[in-house]
C-alpha cells in the first residue's frame, strides 16, 4: 500500500482536479449565471497551477530545467506558498463575499482577506529567502482560520433561512462541505512539518553561490502525511464532480 502511494500520489491526485475541471468546464452553461461560475474558474486555475508547480520535477542535471540547479527556483515552495496557501484562500473569500447575504458576514470576510493578504506580503517579505526553500506555517493556519470563517458563515445563514430544506441541492453547500472538511484534516499537518523539511545551508565563493541540502525526513510521517493528502484531495475533489453533476443552479 505504501509503495502504491508513492508511486501513484501524483497521478491520482492531478486525476481527481482534472477531473473536476474538465467537468466544471462541461456543465458551465448550467452555471453561467450564477456565482459557482467563479468556482468553476477556479477549478481550472488550480489545475494550471498545479501542472506548473511540476516544473520543479525537471530540475535535475539530466533534464531540460537543469539550468536553475542551485537557483533561487530550483523548488516550487515559492509558487504553491503564491498560488495555494495565499491565492486560493483569497479566492474563497471572494466567492463568499459574493454567496453571503447577511452583510455583517460579508464584511467580516472582506476585512479578514484584507488582512490575511497584508500580513502574507510582509511576512514574506520579512522572510524574503525562506520563501523560496519552505512553506510558512503561519500562512496556512490564517487562511485555514479564513476558510473555516467563510464556511461556518455559510452554514449559519443556511440554518436561519429557508434554504435549510434543500440546502443539498445546493453546489454551494457541498463546495464549502468539502473546502471544510478539507482544512480540518490538514491544517493540524502543519504543525508536524518539521519532520518533512529541507535544511538549505549556502556557502559563497567569489563566482557562485553553491547549495547544499541536508534531508532532514521521517519516513513514517512522510508516508502518513500523502495518506492523508491523498484521501483529502480525492474527497474535496470529487465532491466538487458530484456537485457540478447534481445540483441545480442557484440565481444568486
Amino acid at each position: 500500500m505504501d509503495e502504491f502511494i508513492r508511486q501513484n500520489y501524483s497521478f491520482i491526485t492531478h486525476s481527481v482536479e482534472l477531473l473536476a475541471a474538465v467537468i466544471g468546464l462541461l456543465v458551465f452553461r448550467k452555471y453561467k449565471s450564477t456565482a459557482a461560475k467563479y468556482f468553476i474558474y477556479f477549478l481550472v486555475y488550480l489545475t494550471l497551477c498545479d501542472f506548473i508547480s511540476m516544473y520543479a520535477r525537471a530540475v535535475r542535471p539530466d533534464r531540460f530545467l537543469n539550468f536553475l540547479i542551485g537557483t533561487i527556483f530550483e523548488k516550487n515552495y515559492w509558487w504553491a506558498t503564491l498560488y495555494w496557501n495565499v491565492g486560493a484562500i483569497l479566492f474563497f473569500a471572494f466567492y463568499y463575499y459574493k454567496i453571503l447575504k447577511i452583510g455583517l458576514f460579508r464584511n467580516v470576510v472582506k476585512f479578514a482577506a484584507y488582512i490575511f493578504f497584508v500580513f502574507s506580503i510582509i511576512y514574506i517579505a520579512l522572510n524574503w529567502d525562506d520563501f523560496f526553500v519552505r512553506f510558512f506555517p503561519v500562512i496556512s493556519i490564517l487562511g485555514a482560520i479564513v476558510i473555516l470563517l467563510c464556511a461556518v458563515f455559510y452554514f449559519i445563514e443556511i440554518l436561519q433561512s429557508d434554504k435549510i430544506l434543500t440546502f443539498y441541492k445546493s453546489i454551494n453547500f457541498y463546495i464549502s462541505l468539502a473546502i471544510f472538511i478539507w482544512w480540518l484534516i490538514i491544517t493540524p499537518i502543519v504543525f508536524y512539518d518539521i519532520y518533512y523539511t529541507y535544511d538549505i545551508k549556502s556557502s559563497t565563493s567569489l563566482d557562485s553561490v553553491m547549495l547544499k541540502r541536508e534531508v532532514y525526513r521521517d519516513w513514517d510521517f512522510v508516508i502518513l502525511r500523502r495518506q492523508i493528502y491523498l484521501f483529502a484531495n480525492v474527497f474535496m475533489y470529487l465532491t466538487y464532480t458530484f456537485a457540478l453533476i447534481w445540483c441545480k443552479p442557484e440565481n444568486d
